[in-house]
């Protein structure tokens, strides 16, 4: 679900107040889906299709046998209309249009779009090297946040991993908003304790959080 303008409000508020006390740069992004996942309607189609199909052989025996040429005509339309049916469910409806998607893939695509984000926006070009993309991929349910080197030896992989996971266990239990909100908090929480303090070298990054439909 994507963010009402007070809930965007809200946080770009709360990255400011973090980057504030923390002298880092944090830039959030929320996208529909990181990939656009072509083959997702195409699969639902011929699940589609071979369910209509299946759905009409037992029809068709319940009935006595094959019938007439108009009725073979028949079936032919409702096993098109089957997998037309489920394509259009695979492009509309994201929990159906994700079974049809690897998990892995998934995963793979949301790291390669968060790794572009993060030079695009150019969070590798922050004085002091501390520039931090927090993504959440809504199609996934997927949180990524990837850091600069600034961040190295004070905060380490696990600690990356427990943040992440706990802003993804909210983004799938309580909604976008409040998982970012939560989020950054925790962030907050651990760049404090970790010895970051602001106000750094000001801001040198947008605080609106990025809203993107489409990935690719």
């Amino acid at each position: 679900m994507q963010l009402t303008e007070q809930e965007r409000t809200d946080i770009t508020s709360r990255v400011a107040a973090l980057e504030a006390r923390t002298g880092t740069q944090v830039v959030t992004v929320v996208v529909g889906k990181s990939d656009s996942y072509a083959e997702a309607p195409w699969k639902a189609f011929a699940l589609g299709t071979g369910v209509a199909a299946l759905a009409c052989v037992i029809w068709q025996l319940a009935e006595g046998g094959w019938s007439a040429d108009t009725s073979r005509t028949w079936h032919v339309l409702v096993i098109l209309i089957g997998g037309a049916f489920f394509a259009l469910l695979g492009v509309l409806y994201s929990p159906f249009a994700r079974l049809f998607v690897d998990g892995i893939r998934r995963d793979v695509e949301v790291v390669q779009f968060a790794q572009s984000l993060f030079f695009q926006r150019g969070l590798d070009r922050t004085r002091g090297r501390v520039g931090m993309l927090v993504l959440v991929s809504l199609f996934e349910r997927k949180v990524v946040i990837l850091a600069d080197e600034g961040f190295d030896g004070r905060i380490g992989p696990p600690d990356w991993a427990a943040l992440t996971g706990r802003i993804t266990f909210l983004l799938r239990h309580t909604g976008t908003a409040t998982a970012l909100r939560t989020g950054l908090g925790s962030l907050e929480a651990m760049l404090l304790e970790r010895g970051f303090s602001g106000p750094g070298t000001g801001n040198e990054l947008p605080n609106a959080v990025v809203q993107v439909r489409n990935g690719r």
